[in-house]
């Protein structure tokens, strides 16, 4: 396997129980998940509630020291945050792809965004490694709706066999594999669209691996300062202009992939120098398989256009849904009729002929 293949994942068995444990310290329950736990137990075991001692439980570092002496990042993560970011990344050092952690550039609710020191086989400088959080394994978002339609993937990108009963039972059941496959197939969402969308020339983050819980891709911004979010920017009125034309590009080399973001907006643009990278790409929508397809495209350019006409541009969110979903779903939808009326009546001539 080499460096730019995805990196296969341990036993999803074992991973679920770590992730468990990671999930408590680095990322505690509130007061009222801890109540309602505490009730829980009391109620199924009838046993007194024991007492933790100091914070619950030992500091993630232990155990871990640098991955065998040998990963000893720049970045001093903090104590809760080291077990969950040495193991999530250790692949990416493995695989020869990082050989430091240099600093935190966002946190999030869902992930946290590093930058790295690449190796130079790479032949980039800087990466950017997104490790997702503890509670994104047990406590995946509300998805449903991005996830209609879509395949389950496996940790090599690759969907679940329809005649995996058991990976498909464990799912449905949300089992602590199941919820360990859902991460896996949420996280490989976004490393297999990032790949096929660079590929198709779409301004987006180079992949470069992905690891049990941590995607690492092409890094935009110098050594001191990552590019912030087109949020964040006042643009001049022709640049503004020219930035949106690349947005609309890039929405339509989504639908050409038949895939719709799903969360679009100015906080989901990187921008730099004059240039933009579109960034998170988990809940990608499936356009044919997804009756929502049309109204979270819709609401992808209202929240971009949002920004984009604060900045003097004149766009019309639902005039561009109707034109892009009506040019490029519109066909593929046509060509699935066409595709079926043919096989009916190849079947019927079929049919005719035997009798």
């Amino acid at each position: 396997m080499t460096a730019h293949h995805v990196v296969a994942l341990s036993s999803a068995e074992s991973v679920a129980q770590r992730y468990e444990s990671y999930e408590e310290i680095f990322d505690p329950p509130s007061r009222e998940e801890l109540a309602w736990r505490e009730g829980k137990s009391l109620r199924r075991q009838g046993t007194h509630r024991q007492a933790l001692e100091g914070d619950g439980s030992p500091a993630l570092g232990a155990g871990v020291e640098g991955l065998e002496g040998g990963f000893r990042p720049t970045y001093r993560p903090s104590r809760f945050e080291e077990g969950w970011l040495l193991e999530s990344l250790r692949a990416f050092y493995e695989e020869g792809l990082l050989r430091d952690v240099l600093a935190l550039i966002k946190g999030g609710k869902e992930a946290h965004v590093y930058r790295c020191a690449a190796q130079p086989t790479t032949g980039l400088d800087l990466v950017a490694a997104k490790v997702y959080r503890p509670r994104m394994f047990r406590n995946l978002r509300n998805d449903a709706l991005y996830r209609q339609g879509r395949q389950i993937l496996t940790e090599d990108g690759t969907p679940v066999r329809k005649t995996d009963d058991r990976v498909l039972r464990a799912v449905g059941k949300k089992t602590a594999f199941g919820q360990q496959v859902s991460h896996t197939s949420w996280l490989m969402h976004e490393f297999v669209t990032l790949r096929r969308l660079h590929q198709a020339g779409a301004a987006v983050p180079q992949p470069l691996g992905a690891s049990e819980n941590a995607i690492l891709m092409s890094y935009l911004g110098d050594e001191r300062m990552a590019a912030p979010t087109l949020n964040t920017v006042t643009l001049s009125h022709a640049e503004a202009k020219r930035l949106f034309r690349e947005v609309l590009r890039n929405v339509e080399l989504m639908l050409k992939q038949g895939i719709v973001h799903g969360d679009l907006s100015a906080y989901n643009i990187l921008y730099w120098q004059g240039e933009i990278l579109i960034i998170d790409f988990p809940q990608v929508v499936d356009c044919l398989g997804n009756d929502q397809a049309r109204d979270i495209l819709r609401r992808d350019l209202a929240r971009t256009c949002e920004y984009f006409a604060s900045q003097g541009v004149e766009c019309d969110a639902e005039a561009l849904t109707g034109d892009l979903w009506g040019q490029y779903v519109g066909s593929m939808l046509r060509e699935q009729l066409a595709d079926l009326s043919m096989r009916e009546y190849e079947r019927g001539t079929e049919a005719i002929e035997e009798a």
